[in-house]
């Protein structure tokens, strides 16, 4: 929602420094993984997710990393094909991490199309991924500011740091459902709402905010659409 760039090392080293030593880390790396070089290990993490459709992937699939040592230590949590070593009659034995997580048919296609996306980004690499999103996204910022009166963008601006390709954002005197509702009717398609952040919405004071995001395939023409639809969008809602 705000665009900020998180400093996960420096939030894990404080997190491990007060909890118990037994109490496991784990990270969404859903708004991370798909926009900019992540290594799990480095980020001294004990578990990541990430979801597939926010990474060119379909729908339906993601991905639950984790130390082999903690896999390795961990029962399993579901029983069915595929996650047995060996079965007796008084006890059994399972498959080595992750295939002990992994019982009965997987969703095969799903993870044949995650796997393709996973290469796809890979190609293009993620360190251009990042380039490019910091350069539109700070386009999108800029010009959001510079021609939409009125207009609140939450969040640091790109002048004072990295910041995702993505602006929530409110109008004065509009309320972002109607906004997101009448830029759909243009073809240009935004979320509004909480954004699944409703205590962040709370401590703003804000009851909904709108939210334009910006990826690998967008681009600056695009940006340029997005603003001057929102522009006639607040010309229609105050009568202009």
């Amino acid at each position: 929602v705000l665009g900020s760039v998180n400093p996960v090392e420096e939030i894990v080293a404080a997190a491990r420094q007060g909890a118990h030593p037994d109490c496991k880390i784990l990270l969404d790396a859903c708004q991370s993984v798909p926009h900019m070089p992540t290594s799990f290990p480095d980020l001294g993490v004990d578990f990541a997710v990430c979801s597939g459709h926010k990474m060119c992937a379909p729908t339906g699939i993601g991905f639950l990393w984790g130390k082999p040592e903690v896999l390795e230590a961990m029962p399993p949590f579901m029983g069915g094909g595929e996650m047995i070593q060996d079965v007796y009659q008084t006890h059994s034995t399972f498959a080595k991490p992750p295939g002990k997580f992994e019982a009965g048919t997987p969703a095969i296609c799903e993870a044949i199309g995650l796997g393709e996306a996973c290469d796809y980004l890979a190609e293009i690499g993620m360190g251009r991924v990042e380039e490019f999103e910091h350069e539109i996204g700070a386009y999108m910022y800029r010009e959001l500011v510079e021609k939409i009166e009125g207009i609140e963008i939450y969040g640091p601006s790109p002048d004072q740091a990295p910041r995702a390709a993505l602006a929530a954002f409110n109008v004065e005197g509009l309320h972002a459902t109607d906004v997101s509702m009448i830029l759909d009717q243009y073809g240009i398609a935004v979320r509004s709402g909480h954004h699944c952040t409703q205590p962040l919405h709370q401590y703003l004071g804000i009851n909904a905010s709108a939210r334009a995001s910006l990826y690998l395939y967008n681009t600056k023409e695009e940006v340029d659409q997005f603003v001057s639809k929102l522009s006639e969008t607040i010309e229609f809602f105050r009568g202009g």
